[in-house]
């Protein structure tokens, strides 16, 4: 999938959005995992305290004892991360169970209120304490104030988050996945109709098709109908343009032969007039030609520049027989080109015309990117061992009458025409002097 389509950009954009609501989704679920946790701990923990309560007893002292084997058989294991502290009001650890085999050592916070349990997590030794503080009346009828504390390691917390986020994840992205599946499915589907009218277009490009006649969304008529104004007018105008030319050129053939028939062969002007007569001719035949074109006609179908260019040669190598020109080519067996036929043979020929005129026996032809990407160019390169153009001429050269050497027959306007249809064409015409055959190096860029 190319990075700049629509599909890449909406899948893409799609993919980011789903990324972040996971993410935030993973987030908020693990939060509420471990709070749901924690809590659960509390429970826990706060049921052992009430198991230690109604194990503990006072003496006839008024000293608290307990048993030495208590309900919950991890209080008697050591190292199984539950510990249990009986401390006094003055932060004296009275009592701990056996499971206690660490530093013994209770923060006690002084905001303990008899009767509310305290459940905070000690950073230090990474685990979570739930205090409970009692008054407990003697047989004295005093009071004495217990603190009940109880012990959970952390890690009892951390493994089920942790084993909670691996599942999370798992889950999250298999979702993920079956959404981009889906997402894809769904964009390629929207996206059809888009595609379908890109396919009918290039089907009128080819020539195949004379409009948009499929059936569209309602959100592509208007632009298949506007395509098809547009698709007709342009017929229209061609149409009417080459109407009027066939018309031009059929009323001018009756003067200019009646023109040429009254030139008398002995009259000493009849040379002149006739050299007269044939530029007006080639002049009327530029007029209309300039006339005719309409920038690029993608839509006239295509035609192939290789097969021209071997016609153009074949004709040329027995108009200049004598000259035993050597050509050089490196060109593939096709390549299309979106114009009208004429265009091509006025280009290539002009070209090959002018190098078999000026060259002294070899002329090199190559093509370069034939199968061009959407956005490229064609490159034709012409190139010649005659004398070349001066570098100061190569403008002038361009212009219509103007010829590069004033001593040669000739009328002055093959080159521009060549200049004017690359251009409308939407092309560039390029003009060096030839690094290899040391003569004129034409390179003519084609869309």
């Amino acid at each position: 999938m190319k990075t700049q389509s629509l599909s890449f950009r909406l899948l893409l954009s799609a993919a980011l959005i789903l990324a972040f609501f996971f993410a935030l989704v993973a987030f908020a679920l693990e939060r509420s995992f471990l709070k749901s946790t924690e809590q659960g701990l509390k429970e826990t923990l706060q049921v052992q305290v009430y198991s230690l309560l109604s194990a503990a007893e006072l003496n006839s002292a008024g000293r608290l004892n307990m048993p030495p084997n208590l309900h919950e058989p991890r209080f008697s294991d050591p190292g199984s991360g539950l510990e249990a502290f009986v401390s006094s009001k003055n932060e004296n650890i009275l009592w701990h169970s056996p499971s206690a085999t660490s530093e013994i050592d209770i923060n006690i916070p002084d905001t303990l209120i008899p009767g509310k349990a305290l459940f905070v997590l000690d950073p230090v030794k990474n685990r979570y304490i739930l205090h409970y503080k009692v008054i407990w009346e003697t047989n004295r009828k005093s009071a004495r104030e217990y603190i009940f504390s109880v012990t959970e390691d952390a890690h009892f917390v951390t493994s089920q988050v942790n084993r909670f986020r691996k599942t999370l994840l798992l889950s999250l992205g298999m979702v993920a996945i079956f959404l981009m599946i889906i997402q894809m499915i769904v964009l390629r589907w929207s996206l059809k109709p888009l595609r379908t009218i890109v396919y009918d277009l290039e089907q009128i490009e080819a020539g195949q098709k004379q409009r948009l006649d499929g059936v569209y969304p309602l959100e592509l008529e208007s632009l298949a109908g506007n395509l098809n104004i547009l698709i007709n007018s342009e017929r229209a105008h061609l149409e009417r343009y080459r109407n009027t030319l066939a018309d031009l050129a059929h009323s001018l053939k009756t003067p200019l032969a009646i023109l040429r028939g009254c030139v008398d062969s002995n009259s000493e002007q009849a040379q002149v007039m006739e050299d007269q007569i044939a530029r007006m001719n080639e002049i009327v035949e530029y007029q209309l030609q300039r006339a005719a074109i309409k920038g690029p006609k993608k839509m006239s179908g295509k035609v192939n520049l290789v097969a021209i260019t071997h016609k153009i040669l074949g004709s040329l190598n027995k108009v200049y027989v004598d000259k035993n020109i050597q050509f050089h080519l490196e060109l593939p067996e096709s390549c299309w080109v979106y114009c009208e036929e004429g265009d091509i043979y006025e280009i290539v020929g002009n070209l090959l015309d002018n190098s078999c005129k000026w060259c002294k026996q070899r002329i090199a032809i190559r093509l370069d990117n034939p199968d061009r990407a959407v956005g490229s160019s064609m490159i034709l390169h012409i190139e010649d061992d005659g004398p070349g153009i001066p570098a100061d001429k190569l403008q002038a050269i361009l212009e219509r009458g103007v010829r590069a050497d004033e001593n040669i027959h000739g009328h002055g306007i093959g080159m521009a025409v060549v200049y004017e249809l690359i251009n409308l064409l939407g092309g560039q015409l390029r003009g060096l002097k030839s690094p290899r055959l040391g003569g004129m190096y034409w390179k003519v860029y084609l869309p």
